[in-house]
């Protein structure tokens, strides 16, 4: 995302709690899933993000399935058994398997981390809610490229569609 002008110094700080939250996971038998964004080679799949309000995500071919940006960070990267979905929009939900796959394992919970917080996060947290899937955000594994937006999303989401919680909190739930 440098090559399109975002500073993504500040996500970084999201790689380290999902690993530990991931380890877990593992340790408690709960699945991993895995989101990534990627778009197809010709962009068909991009909408109005890329066709208009970010069109050098086109340019730059950012995020294009097989490219090393479009690819789950090397720390965090999935092992046999781990599930992985990839999204051509900000929710996890949107166009993917993952309703029916939590529905059909009785999810009732779904503990989400990551990036971008007031955009990925926030997206997949409010469509968890609106199908009755208990969000747990966990706050100290999401970042944002600004600070403000982070904060902003993570109050909004604590209030009205999730619970903030941090990875401490939620393995100690695990175990």
């Amino acid at each position: 995302m440098t090559r399109i002008g975002f500073d993504i110094a500040m996500l970084a700080a999201a790689i380290e709690p999902c690993v530990r939250l991931v380890a877990c996971a593992r340790a408690a038998g709960i699945p991993v899933i895995f989101t990534r964004y990627v778009y197809r080679e010709d962009f068909a799949d991009g909408g109005i993000l890329v066709h208009a309000l970010m069109p050098q995500l086109k340019q730059e071919r950012a995020l294009v399935a097989g490219s090393w940006d479009a690819e789950i960070v090397e720390e965090l990267a999935p092992r046999p058994g781990d599930i992985v979905i990839e999204k051509n929009r900000p929710s996890s939900f949107h166009a993917t398997e993952l309703k029916s796959m939590l529905a059909q394992s009785g999810v009732e919970h779904l503990a989400i981390c990551g990036v971008t917080t007031n955009c990925c996060v926030e997206s997949t947290v409010r469509d968890a809610s609106q199908h009755d899937i208990l969000p747990l955000i966990i706050a100290d594994a999401t970042a944002e490229l600004e600070q403000a937006r982070h904060e902003a999303a993570l109050k909004t989401m604590g209030l009205l569609f999730g619970r903030l919680v941090t990875v401490a909190e939620i393995g100690a739930a695990w175990t």
